[in-house]
């Protein structure tokens, strides 16, 4: 640390000493301009002289009153601007107590507003000015009168100028502060927005590979012994389900690397324009799976084609595992105006209620993805049986924020 560094740390750390320091100073000098007179003929001469009793003692007060000049402005002001004007009354030669009276206005300028400033200012100069020139012994347009005049001005303005520029510096400190924290609120925001989405993802692909290789084993384990080939098929279906998991695990897990590792996965992101493959690997794994597309020629966006994939994929998942082993599903991608409708339907009973229950992360998901979109979604048992899944995705996406989410 500097010595000037340490100097204003100490200041700010012993105001009430450096008050009394200061106000030692200003006594010293008006003690010293008190021994010297200025007389006016035809050059200006400098004539030693004895200040009396009376101004030493209110020069001696008005110092005194400059050490509480920060807990009490006002007061201090109005005290050492009573001294003066005590002073410029009765005093013949005049001692420099103004002095004090300008130090005081300084500090009441420096400490509260303009307007406070412009009145208090324009009071002061005033009363010390028309009393020195009114009741003083010296003529009113003497140069004492109007050195009176100038230093209570050049006091206020000095006050005002260093109030402006402390302000304006804690303005930009607090902008700094407000903009540091809005950088680490965003960044925060952003992390827990992403972790939020690998989570979904690592959901969706974990639940449905997990669904078809229990079924499949399922399968095998039960005509292990009847019906070999059949078991083999379903160990071929287990194993190619749990290698299409890995991969995507892997792609999704990829994701947590840095942006600027050359093996971080490339694939896109899966899209309607997987659905055949999707749809079949349920059929693969005995599930009844109807179709019906009306969205051709419609071309989506990243984050509504990766959003109506996952709902379809997790919507077939919970048929799987909840509506038994003789549903059958529907499902229907359809464009209406500027949305796409997502519609997923089982005939499946006794197990629906469990889908709805919040016990799980499967229909959380699939809201979190919709509410992203700001899309609608809306599920609930069919009448007479059944689950029904139901979401609008808006092609033209905008989050809360107004950011595209692709």
């Amino acid at each position: 640390m500097s010595t000037l560094a340490r100097a204003k740390h100490q200041a700010k750390a012993h105001p009430l000493a450096l008050d009394a320091i200061l106000a030692l100073a200003v006594l010293v000098c008006m003690v010293a301009g008190s021994f010297v007179e200025p007389r006016h003929r035809d050059s200006v001469n400098w004539v030693l002289r004895t200040p009396d009793l009376l101004s030493l003692l209110l020069m001696t007060l008005g110092a005194a009153a400059l050490v509480f000049r920060r807990r009490a402005p006002m007061a201090v002001l109005a005290l050492t601007g009573t001294l003066s004007v005590i002073e410029s009354v009765t005093g013949d030669p005049r001692a420099p107590v103004a002095m004090s009276a300008v130090i005081a206005l300084y500090t009441v300028a420096s400490t509260t507003d303009r307007p406070t400033t412009w009145r208090v200012g324009l009071l002061t100069m005033t009363v010390l000015t028309g009393a020195a020139m009114a009741a003083g012994p010296l003529p009113w347009y003497a140069q004492e009168n109007l050195g009176i005049f100038a230093w209570t001005g050049i006091g206020a303005t000095a006050g005002d100028a260093v109030r402006s520029r402390r302000a304006f510096v804690q303005a930009i400190r607090e902008r700094a502060e407000r903009a540091e924290r809005t950088r680490e609120e965003e960044a925060r925001r952003r992390v827990a927005e992403e972790r939020l989405r690998i989570a979904r993802d690592l959901h969706d692909v974990v639940a449905h590979h997990i669904a078809l290789v229990n079924v499949q084993a399922g399968v095998a384990a039960h005509v292990m012994d009847k019906r070999p080939d059949q078991a083999k098929e379903a160990l071929a279906h287990v194993r190619e389900a749990s290698r299409s998991a890995l991969n995507e695990l892997r792609a999704t897990v990829g994701l947590l690397r840095q942006s600027g590792d050359p093996e971080a996965p490339t694939e896109p992101a899966p899209g309607l324009d997987r659905l055949d493959e999707l749809t079949g690997t349920f059929r693969s794994a005995g599930l009844h799976v109807e179709v019906a597309r009306a969205d051709q020629g419609t071309t989506l966006p990243a984050a509504v084609d990766l959003a109506a994939y996952r709902i379809i994929q997790e919507a077939l998942t919970n048929v799987q595992k909840h509506a038994g082993p003789q549903a059958k599903a529907e499902v229907s991608v359809v464009r209406v105006g500027p949305n796409i409708e997502i519609t997923v339907l089982d005939d499946g009973s006794g197990e629906n209620e469990t889908r709805d229950s919040g016990g799980g992360h499967g229909l959380l998901g699939m809201r979190e993805r919709v509410s992203a979109l700001r899309g609608t979604l809306t599920t609930g048992p069919r009448y007479g049986g059944g689950f029904r899944v139901h979401a609008i995705l808006p092609l033209k996406n905008r989050t809360p924020t107004g950011e595209d989410p692709a």
